[in-house]
Parts: structure tokens; sequence; C-alpha cells
């Protein structure tokens, strides 16, 4: 899933490239994806994109103060630009697209899924603030207004596993499975870690790592087109998706724990002091 980083550096593109452009066309690919109809997709066309900003998770296409474009990319989501866009009729429900954006220099991108679970979503809407995702958004971690107090206090009481409490983005926004596994790495800390338990010296070390991990990942995808963003995403993964693979930090091996539709990454040596956390699959197997 496209997280905070690749996402910033999704919106980054799209305002050097997409804004001051009016849209000539919209052409839906995947009718379910689009989950608002007042204003209606057609309250697009000739509109010019005003500004690019991301909210979580979310990209905000803004064409003035009362129109605004809003996607989520979702699990296997993707923005594909093209400098030319296809001519090529899009038909319903036969292709990966989901919506194609036509822009007035004859540029655009489609926004594709794919696989069978049908996840991404966009909305035509006059206030971001309007798609229920956006409204229950927790605050942005990067934002100056987050400090490393106001973790804290976000922390207090809480018994949720810390790896859970960094996904939710209804406490913070825009950190997904994948920069959870890479912050607590970081952090030297166990997924399972209770949030409420962390002692301060913990809760200075997740604060650090977090923003580090999401700032460092920030200025990787900064100036990449799409089709790059995914691939360095990938390239600096210390944990995630190295399953089997030597940990840079102390040369141990990464491990998995795995659930029904998503895995955590870490390293016994750097987390767990060297306690190999049990594999949910097998323990069910076991029974």
């Amino acid at each position: 899933m496209p997280e905070m980083p690749e996402v910033q550096g999704l919106v980054a593109f799209l305002g050097e490239r997409a804004v001051g452009h009016a849209i000539t066309r919209t052409s839906v690919g995947e009718i379910a994806a689009l989950k608002t109809y007042d204003p209606p997709n057609t309250a697009l066309h000739g509109a010019t994109i005003t500004g690019a900003s991301r909210q979580g998770k979310f990209v905000v296409l803004s064409l003035g103060d009362d129109l605004h474009l809003v996607f989520h990319l979702a699990k296997a989501g993707w923005l594909r630009w093209y400098d030319t866009l296809p001519t090529t009729l899009i038909k319903p429900g036969k292709s990966p697209i989901a919506l194609r954006v036509a822009f007035d220099d004859g540029s655009g991108f489609d926004l594709t899924e794919a696989g069978t679970k049908k996840s991404l979503a966009y909305y035509v809407v006059r206030d971001p603030q309007d798609v229920p995702g956006i409204a229950r958004l927790g605050p942005d971690p990067l934002d100056e207004t987050f400090t490393r107090e106001a973790f804290a206090a976000l922390l207090a009481g809480r018994r949720t596993q810390i790896k859970g409490l960094l996904r939710d983005q209804g406490l913070i926004a825009g950190i997904g499975n994948a920069y959870s596994d890479e912050i607590l790495h970081a952090a030297k800390m166990s997924p399972y870690a209770p949030a409420a338990n962390l002692d301060d010296d913990e809760i200075d070390r997740l604060y650090s790592a977090m923003q580090t991990t999401l700032r460092e990942a920030i200025s990787e995808a900064a100036g990449k087109p799409p089709a790059d963003l995914k691939d360095a995403k990938r390239a600096g993964f210390q944990v995630h998706a190295r399953r089997g693979e030597a940990c840079p930090v102390c040369g141990d091996t990464v491990h998995s724990v795995f659930f029904a539709d998503r895995s955590l990454e870490y390293c016994p040596t750097c987390q767990t002091g060297g306690k190999v956390l049990a594999d949910r699959r097998l323990s069910r197997l076991l029974k």
C-alpha cells in the first residue's frame, strides 16, 4: 500500500505536472470506485488544477476553493502518468483502470488497481473534509504541532500494541504496514510492545525514529516520477519485505509474523531481545 512518503512523492509530482492545467475529460473505468455523486464527476471538466496536497494517504487535487478530486490508492492501487495520454477506449469493469483524467496539454493519468479485491476510492467533493476517511484522520506525524509531548500524550493509557497504534489512521495519519515496521526497527522496539508501557527513553527513541524514517523516505521519493516511486520505497527498507535476509544493523535473520491479509517483519536481535515471535499461521495449524 502506498504510504505517506510515496503519496507525498505523487503530490509533489502532480504539483509540478498537473497544477495549472485544465481537466478536459474524465473516463470512469470502475464505477464502484467513485464514492460521491454530488458534485457529479463531470463538474471536473473544464476546471483547472490549482493545487495538489496530501491528507494522510489521500491525494487532494484542488480545482479552486470549492471543488476537489480526492483519491486513496488503497493496497494495490497506483497512479500511472502519461505525457501523452492513450486514446484507447476504457471499458468499465474490463481493465485495471479505475479512472482516467485528461489535461488540456494532452497529458494525464490513470488510477489503476491490480487484483480482484477492489478498494481504490476517489471522490469529487466541495471540501476535502467531506471525505469520511479524511474527516477521521489523526494528526500528521510530520506536522510541527506533533511534538514529542503530543506523541507521549497520545500513547498514554493505550493498551494497544505499538505496531497497531502506528497504523491506526485515526490516531496518526499516513503510516501503514511497511513504515511501521521500519520505524519500530529503527527504534529497536518490539511490534507487540503495549503503547501505555513505554517509558520516557522508549518514547524518545520511537518519536525520533518516526521523524527520521519518514523524513528520509520523503526525501528519497522527492523528484521521482510515479513509475520510480515503488522501487525507491523497496530499496530503502531495512526489514519490511526482507524476510530471511540479514538485518543490515546486526546481521541476524529478519523474521516475519503472518496475519490474514498482511505480515510484519522484525529483527529478533534488534527488537525483541533475541526472541522469535510466534507465527500466527503456524500456531493455528498446530491447534
